[in-house]
């Protein structure tokens, strides 16, 4: 679809737009779209069913045509050329020693400027807002009086945004494992410092019960004792896999990419006893196919996608010093992600934001799901949420770290409850708490 570059300039520059649609399985069945986001932001979504497929019930299917986008600036929908990063991802840590900060900072004012120096008219417009705009287009293109929605992570920023930009356009929303409003984008960054550590010490546990087999330590105090010390040596001396120096800064990163579902623990375990055992030696192969393809991902791709959606959306501190000074604050309350979640990101050198970042406040009906050891999007995110969503209702899932609760196999109570509410249109009559069907395989 062709929308405006600019909405405030009609006239102006276009972008296409790319949707997908599969329709619902029974006309006669049929009440409207359900629109969808993966999260990211930067995450291509036109392959709803691949999101979605699977947990949707026959019932739902049968009463929505599934809509997929690629948001403008991803995938098929206007991305931009790759700005010339030297690492592949903005979201890393700035180290053990301090010094390491000032090499940050100047990295990441040249990662700033590789993005923003080759069409900065298109980069300011590539917002969330916008995106949401988007969305009301492709509504009208359908024919449609509302969009039904569901969206997880960054997804559920999108969401909130449509409703408070459409309210009378938004009918059944579901946003899973969500972002509070008020802390994106650097705040939710910020609050993985806190998440992280509680998710390094849940899989501390998990691993002590298999010393055995991995050898970090019998005890949860032993295990994170020994993942300090990696991340030390690692410090002192990089762990070269692959070609890739595994250091203090990339180790938490790697750390933090895993801790995000509790099903990842055994390969959490396998990478971290693969690097421990690379400590202080020659560079070497990665045993692993995943850890290979992590560390090839990080020298071969560029995340930028998510930094010009990100940092166009929300400004963020410009003062190097203030996140030098959360850093140095957190330091002990946050001993291995602490530099990660304060450390200064291109953001901090981005242009300012085209528009005010979007203050959400409204009664649009919307069920919030939310895991308490999502590690990604903390459980008091949702929370929050549901108090500026007043007609929300939360669905809690109980003693489950997981980021996205709408899984096959998880936990039925939440499939339940996101399947009623889209085929019904009737929210839970008060909020719920549910369990993990088993524990997570």
């Amino acid at each position: 679809m062709l929308v405006p570059l600019d909405y405030q300039r009609l006239e102006g520059r276009t972008l296409r737009v790319a949707i997908s649609r599969v329709k619902a399985t029974d006309p006669a069945k049929r009440l409207g779209v359900l629109l969808s986001n993966p999260g990211g932001p930067g995450a291509e979504g036109l392959d709803s069913v691949d999101l979605l497929g699977d947990v949707l019930s026959p019932e739902v299917r049968a009463r929505f045509d599934l809509i997929g986008m690629d948001p403008r600036g991803v995938g098929r929908s206007g991305r931009t050329p790759r700005c010339g990063w030297p690492v592949g991802e903005m979201i890393h840590s700035a180290g053990i020693d301090p010094r390491g900060f000032a090499r940050e900072t100047g990295q990441a004012a040249r990662m700033a400027t590789g993005c923003t120096s080759g069409d900065p008219e298109k980069l300011r417009q590539l917002t969330t807002r916008n995106t949401a705009r988007d969305m009301d287009i492709v509504r009208i293109a359908l024919g449609e009086e509302k969009i039904s929605y569901y969206g997880t992570s960054y997804g559920t920023y999108l969401g909130e945004v449509f409703t408070q930009m459409f309210p009378q356009r938004s009918d059944r929303i579901v946003l899973d494992s969500a972002i509070d409003p008020d802390r994106y984008w650097e705040g939710l960054v910020q609050d993985w410092g806190d998440s992280d550590e509680r998710a390094l010490d849940d899989w501390a546990n998990w691993a002590a019960a298999k010393d055995d087999t991995y050898h970090f330590g019998a005890t949860a105090t032993d295990v994170r004792a020994t993942v300090v010390d990696l991340l030390a040596a690692a410090a002192r001396r990089p762990i070269v896999i692959e070609s890739f120096p595994i250091d203090d800064h990339w180790l938490p990163f790697l750390l933090h990419n895993l801790l995000t579902d509790a099903r990842r623990n055994q390969p959490l375990a396998d990478i971290l006893r693969e690097i421990a055992d690379a400590a202080g030696g020659p560079p070497v192969a990665a045993r692993s196919q995943r850890l290979r393809g992590t560390l090839q991902i990080l020298q071969s791709e560029e995340n930028s996608t998510l930094a010009q959606i990100a940092c166009g959306d929300a400004p963020a501190p410009t003062d190097p010093a203030w996140y030098a000074a959360n850093i140095a604050a957190t330091r002990t309350t946050q001993p291995v992600f602490g530099a990660l979640a304060n450390n200064i990101q291109p953001c901090g050198f981005w242009p300012a934001p085209a528009e005010p970042a979007t203050l959400v406040r409204n009664s649009v009906p919307a069920l919030i799901l939310q895991a308490t050891g999502d590690a990604r999007t903390p459980y008091a995110h949702g929370v929050r949420l549901h108090q500026h969503l007043t007609a929300s209702r939360l669905v809690t899932l109980q003693d489950v770290r997981i980021h996205m609760t709408f899984r096959p196999d998880l936990s039925t109570c939440v499939d339940t409850a996101i399947n009623t509410y889209l085929s019904t249109g009737t929210l839970p009559p008060t909020d719920t708490t549910c369990y993990a069907d088993a524990a997570p395989k």
